[in-house]
């Protein structure tokens, strides 16, 4: 209840403002690329695209993270996934002109989300009824990425822009081009961004290793320690690098009847692997104890020691795209899309130092530790298609859509931790946006037909089980809105989404370096049923905005990977420690029995609980005249509640924050600074620990020239401004990869 007090609260602060504006305020509409119109009850964010051209290149989810209830789970500088309102993973979906990115994201929290954001229009965050329609399973929203690409309406004019960008926080730069024009009647569209950048670097103590006490208890040399020590305080995190070459082409050709194109995308990254959990341990010494010695093992461990691990990924994307007009009694427009993705994420290890100790091994060794780190192949095969039937008329906007998606998912190599498997989805959908009277009503209904099939290996025996899981799904949302007075206006919507387990989670069986776990899934797990209710209030009269929502969901069957119990944890290590001590044969048998040979790493399963996420979003803002421009001054505030039924916190779950804003723009410049508030973490779930709070300063400068037919715009920014050591508590590595220090760049877009 106290939710809803607050509710009224804020809904009197809001009255008690004087609603007269002095000044016409030009209207800005901003239509979605979903539903294709202004007319959105129930978005979160549409974000201009100049946001991203002109600020730090960066990952997805660090790029919205200062919006209220969007949040970030990252693994270095080129991992963010984005997290709304406390859903991640297969919760949201990110989307690439409304069809579902299908990179291996799912497989792994170290792995990106490819997607390119050189030139785009815009990016949509958006939770409700239209998001039913373009991806099923979406509790938490859609974030869904626009472009040019396949151009609906033909380019006016020439565009050819040039961009240049440098940081100093990982010494890295990035150049971009992009060129559109209408050629012979077709649009051709061009975009290429090149990024290079190098290990980033953090705060002085910012890192903290909580192997250090174990290396000191098995008595490695202080050589080795006063190594450890001195990387850590060269102030940089290892593995952190990110290069990437993104390239895309389109064309388009619009006539009478509507509008066909195609569009390629090709995506190159390399990336470190800034943290990875050692399954081996003890077991690694036994085994090489047996052939050297233990003080050779202990050598030989040492040079070994240092790896660079790095992932490098290759997506190609082939798509379709068009609209036909009907003109119809029935089908005012069909519009239809097909995709054929192909992706690749493979992880390998290379040994640092290996010129200087490589003599001393032998061939045999040599072979043996090359077998061990044989790279890791991540693939995803996807084909997609979606037919959306318009069949709006003069009261209301209505639309049908099905959808088809045949998707193959592999890992192939030392770390494959899930058998390959096959998912087929069929999807009817409807969605609904009708003005009754003082009412706006939106809403959405799907059905979806899935087929997952898979296998899980015993690794005891060598035994392989497989499974079909056939199931069907259903989700509606159904939004109300009305303006209770010229400035002020509400909304209430209420939603049941259901979701099917994903791959990972009924597949997964075998060691995540990633996480440091031994995770394992669960092929009889149940459906997910969300139920969500939200209450929203939205007020501006030109000078003086605010905005507040309050929402509940309801989570059956909540599925979440949960570590086991420490206890049992650590009495696996103590009998490790035993089997190295007393090299007793029976006793290491009985261990690789209960932990499958992987004893140092935590074990975690997938399970399922009821759970309640609730929480609230309020912003209040307002702008000033100041000269001959403009100054906004805002102040945000997102909380995030989640427990399970038996009152254990969810893990990973990130704290409250305060954001403070501060803009001024004139004709040709504008200047930004937010200052993000993290509070402390101490509601965490089995396995964590609390994290600390942190304040996130950040700042940028535009200013445009003129220059020929063109403009120049020039960016200068400045990120953690205040260098504070930052942790976001939904990273599995927060304590080992904190968030970059102090980065000033630089940043030159040329529009011709």
């Amino acid at each position: 209840m106290k939710k809803f007090f607050n509710a009224i609260i804020v809904l009197i602060a809001f009255h008690s403002v004087n609603v007269a504006s002095q000044d016409e305020v030009e209207e800005v509409v901003v239509t979605s690329a979903f539903i294709d119109t202004s007319e959105i009850n129930n978005p979160l964010y549409i974000i201009d695209g100049s946001e991203f051209t002109e600020a730090a290149t960066t990952s997805l989810g660090d790029a919205i993270d200062e919006y209220l209830g969007v949040s970030i789970a990252d693994y270095g500088a080129a991992v963010g996934q984005p997290i709304i309102r406390g859903m991640s993973g297969p919760r949201v979906k990110i989307l690439k002109n409304g069809m579902v990115n299908r990179d291996v994201s799912g497989l792994g929290v170290d792995h990106l989300n490819d997607v390119d954001l050189n030139d785009i229009g815009q990016v949509e965050i958006i939770k409700g009824p239209s998001s039913l329609l373009y991806a099923n399973g979406t509790i938490g929203g859609i974030i869904n990425v626009v472009d040019d690409l396949i151009s609906a309406n033909d380019f006016e004019m020439p565009e050819l822009k040039v961009g240049y960008e440098d940081q100093s926080v990982n010494d890295g730069n990035s150049e971009s081009i992009s060129f559109k024009n209408n050629i012979a009647g077709f649009n051709i569209s061009f975009g290429y961004k090149n990024t290079d950048f190098g290990n980033y670097d953090v705060p002085d103590g910012a890192v903290i290793h909580e192997e250090e006490e174990h290396h000191e208890e098995e008595d490695h040399d202080e050589e080795e320690h006063h190594d450890e020590h001195h990387e850590e305080d060269m102030g940089f995190i290892n593995n952190s690098d990110f290069a990437v070459e993104a390239t895309k082409f389109g064309i388009s050709k619009v006539t009478n009847w509507g509008f066909i194109g195609f569009g390629i995308d090709n995506l190159e990254s390399v990336y470190g692997i800034p943290f990875h959990g050692d399954e081996h341990g003890d077991e690694h010494g036994d085994e090489h104890g047996d052939e050297h010695g233990d003080d050779e093992d202990h050598e030989g461990h040492d040079e070994h020691g240092e790896e660079r691990i790095f992932s490098t990924t290759d997506s190609e994307t082939f798509s379709i795209k068009g609209s036909y007009n009907v003109n119809g009694n029935l089908v005012n427009k069909i519009d239809f899309s097909y995709r054929d993705s192909d992706y690749s994420l493979t992880e390998a290890h290379e040994e640092e130092g290996h010129d200087d100790h490589g003599e001393d091994h032998g061939d045999d060794h040599g072979d043996e530790h090359g077998d061990e780190h044989a790279p890791t192949v991540f693939s995803n095969q996807a084909v997609e298609y979606t037919a959306a039937f318009d069949i709006s008329n003069d009261s209301s906007t209505q639309k049908v859509v099905v959808n088809i998606v045949d998707e193959d998912n592999s890992i192939v190599g030392e770390e494959a931790f899930m058998n390959p498997a096959n998912s087929e989805e069929f999807t009817i959908g409807y969605y609904l946006s009708k003005e009754m009277g003082m009412f706006d009503l939106d809403f959405g209904y799907r059905l979806d037909q899935i087929e997952r099939s898979g296998s899980v290996t015993d690794e005891d025996h060598g035994d392989v089980d497989y499974y079909t899981i056939d199931d069907s799904t259903s989700s509606f949302a159904v939004t109300l809105g009305t303006d209770l007075s010229d400035s002020l206006g509400v909304s209430v919507g209420y939603a049941s989404v259901e979701r099917l387990p994903s791959s990972i989670e009924l597949f997964m069986n075998g060691p995540h370096m990633a996480t440091g776990r031994f995770e394992v899934g669960n092929p009889n797990l149940n459906s997910e049923t969300s139920n969500n209710f939200d209450i929203t209030f939205n007020f501006d009269n030109g000078d003086f905005y605010g905005y507040a929502s309050f929402y509940v969901t309801d989570v059956d069957n909540y599925i979440a990977l949960i570590d086991e119990e420490d206890e049992h944890h650590d009495e696996d290590e103590h009998h490790e420690d035993e089997d190295d001590h007393h090299e007793e044969d029976e006793h290491h048998d009985e261990d690789e029995h209960d932990d499958h040979g992987h004893g140092n790493l935590i074990h975690a399963n997938y399970m399922q609980e009821d759970a309640e996420f609730d929480g609230y979003e309020f912003e209040l803002g307002k702008t000033f005249d100041m000269g001959s421009g403009e100054l906004s001054l805002s102040f945000g505030r997102d909380v995030v509640n989640a427990k399970f039924s038996d009152g254990h916190y969810v893990p990973r779950i990130n704290p409250a924050r305060n954001i403070y804003s501060l803009s001024y723009k004139q004709e040709d410049l504008l200047f930004k600074m937010t200052l993000k508030d993290v509070e402390k973490q101490n509601d965490f779930g089995e396995g964590e620990t609390a994290t600390d709070s942190y304040q996130m300063l950040n700042t940028r400068l535009t200013k445009s020239f003129s220059v020929g037919d063109g403009d120049l715009k020039v960016s200068l920014f400045a990120n953690n401004l205040l260098d504070e050591v930052a942790r976001n508590h939904a990273s599995f590595v927060k304590d080992e990869v904190p968030l970059p220090g102090r980065n000033y760049g630089l940043k030159f877009n040329l529009n011709f």
